[in-house]
């Protein structure tokens, strides 16, 4: 129970911060908060991402890329365009590289104000960081583990960020209704998402990149992350920028 507890908590903390931080702050800028606030959440999404830490800067450009381009050849990941999940996640992985490491020429306006720290997340990033965490979950697994099926789960534990990828950036493109037409292939993936904490809106958010609320067209598209943005706001931790009511879909 401690294992499954774990991963859970694993799976949306990792989760939230993605969608919260680098998605909706780094990628679309849809709120703004402090520069304090800004380093505090870079910290937690390294505690609740671990092994599988994303840079924001890497995401949000090549995030960009993806709305740019999608499933077009200059997509850095469609399933459009890859032979199988594989080819497409290590195709984003080197493409998310590149882009963090600064070694591709980059056009400015994907770059325009994504939020970067170098220095902490050369440490996040890191071969020892990553090495530390999966060192830390394997003892983590050791001590509570109590049948031998839970150490199937620790794989999970050491990849959840390409498996919350795999989930939107392939089946998020393959299976779904739609609430939008679009050009590209964006379904949403499910009538609640309590799975994906409102990234499964995906042909919302392809239609209404901007907005922080990825659900709300349909009286079931409950966006939890958008939920939690509004308390966030009510607080004064961040403050939303847009009226992020969908309003009337498109079929």
């Amino acid at each position: 129970m401690t294992i499954l507890i774990f991963i859970i908590i694993l799976w949306y903390g990792g989760l939230f911060f993605q969608t919260f931080f680098l998605h909706r702050y780094a990628a679309h800028q849809t709120y703004t908060m402090s520069k304090f606030t800004e380093r505090i959440v870079f910290i937690l999404t390294w505690v609740f991402q671990g092994s599988n830490y994303l840079s924001a800067y890497g995401y949000g450009v090549m995030h960009r890329m993806h709305h740019a381009y999608a499933d077009t050849e200059k997509d850095p990941h469609s399933p459009k365009y890859d032979n199988s999940i594989f080819a497409m996640m290590w195709r984003t992985k080197s493409i998310y590289s590149e882009i963090n490491k600064e070694q591709i020429e980059v056009e400015s306006k994907f770059t325009k104000n994504v939020p970067q720290w170098k220095r902490f997340d050369a440490f996040a990033s890191s071969y020892y960081s990553r090495v530390g965490w999966g060192v830390a979950y394997f003892a983590f697994f050791v001590a509570f583990t109590t049948a031998w099926w839970q150490w199937l789960l620790y794989p999970v534990a050491l990849f959840m960020a390409p498996i919350h990828g795999v989930i939107i950036n392939w089946y998020g493109h393959i299976y779904g209704y739609v609430n939008f037409k679009s050009k590209d292939t964006s379904k949403n993936l499910f009538k609640f998402d309590f799975l994906m904490m409102g990234e499964g809106y995906h042909n919302n958010h392809h239609k209404h990149s901007s907005r922080a609320n990825f659900g709300g067209v349909r009286w079931h598209e409950i966006d939890v992350t958008y939920v939690i943005m509004k308390v966030l706001n009510a607080l004064g931790i961040i403050k939303l920028k847009l009226n992020t009511i969908v309003v009337k879909r498109e079929i």
